[in-house]
């Protein structure tokens, strides 16, 4: 049986009334396979798309260094694209006294890093509508530094954070912090994916955990807390993958398509989104910038990355605001 975008298509092709955004929206659905149940939630994801061109368009009129486009949450509401921004719901951490502080230091680092070509960060994953970010931006974190200092790149399982750091003050899909997250594993290493597979992305739950000790591969040490200024920043990830927190609710963000993110006021410094900083260079047009590796999927951004401008506090999306790092057990 056709859906009702199927046949809504059909007609408005065959009559040949379709404007040039209509168009757009035709190839939108053929691209990303959307499906709608309903003429009046066609007319719905038609407008949503039809007011994110109209953003889209406005971007890559007004900026230089970035270039904005189509993704697969063109037509999605403000409520589900909420689902992907798992610090919103959480206050600004507050990181105990004995947590180490991380300010930089005199040592020469590379005018580039990037521990993607390194061979030091898995695939770019997907956390699906689970409000989750924060803890794929932990894992990463912990599979890089096990690969930079342990020689073996493991693929640890987001769902053991999701489903049982609650006590840590995690909220699973409803929000966490990436310290809460390692403040579980100093305790109890997590598992490894192909263990405790992750299932909150299909089915926008928490889950129950049902962790077993016995496979736990993921342990922490510590983890530390880096300051706010460019060099600092820019030490740490010489050193290792940070964990940072963005703001990401706004059209600007969403539809990155390439190039660098440099416009503050575009961005803004509301950190509702946690990510992983992989490395950092210079573009030529744009200046010194961090790559950021996000948990959408490789068809957002650049197959899944993004890459956002340096500068001073706040930093552009707030990302000198939270920046951490773990130091993992052998």
């Amino acid at each position: 049986m056709r859906t009702f975008a199927t046949a809504v298509l059909a007609g408005l092709t065959s009559a040949k009334v379709l404007s040039q955004t209509d168009f757009d929206f035709v190839q939108y659905i053929a691209k990303y396979g959307k499906s709608y149940a309903s003429l009046e939630e066609f007319n719905l994801r038609s407008a949503l798309f039809h007011k994110f061109d109209s953003e889209i368009n406005f971007h890559n009129q007004t900026e230089r260094t970035s270039v904005h486009g189509h993704n697969f949450i063109s037509d999605w509401t403000a409520e589900e694209k909420t689902k992907l921004l798992g610090l919103k719901n959480m206050a600004r951490p507050q990181h105990d006294a004995d947590v180490p502080r991380f300010e930089g230091n005199d040592a020469a680092i590379p005018t580039s890093v990037n521990w993607v070509t390194a061979g030091k960060v898995n695939p770019v994953q997907d956390q699906g509508q689970c409000g989750s970010c924060w803890a794929f931006s932990a894992v990463a974190a912990q599979e890089s530094a096990h690969a930079i200092f342990h020689s073996t790149l493991y693929k640890l399982s987001e769902q053991n954070y999701v489903s049982c750091s609650s006590l840590q003050g995690n909220l699973g899909c409803n929000g966490g912090l990436y310290s809460n997250a390692w403040k579980y594993a100093k305790n109890k290493p997590i598992e490894s994916e192909a263990n405790y597979p992750y299932t909150s992305g299909t089915t926008q739950k928490t889950g129950s955990c049902t962790y077993d000790s016995t496979k736990g591969i993921g342990g922490i040490v510590s983890y530390t807390v880096v300051g706010t200024t460019t060099d600092a920043i820019k030490t740490a990830i010489a050193q290792q993958p940070q964990s940072v927190s963005i703001e990401a609710d706004t059209a600007y963000f969403q539809s990155y398509s390439s190039g660098v993110l440099t416009s503050a006021s575009k961005c803004g410094t509301n950190l509702d989104h946690a990510v992983v900083a992989v490395g950092y260079g210079t573009d030529a047009t744009a200046g010194g910038y961090y790559l950021v590796r996000n948990s959408w999927g490789k068809s957002w951004g650049e197959n899944g990355y993004v890459k956002i401008g340096q500068a001073a506090a706040p930093g552009i999306c707030g990302i000198n605001e939270d920046v951490e790092y773990p130091t993992v057990t052998a």
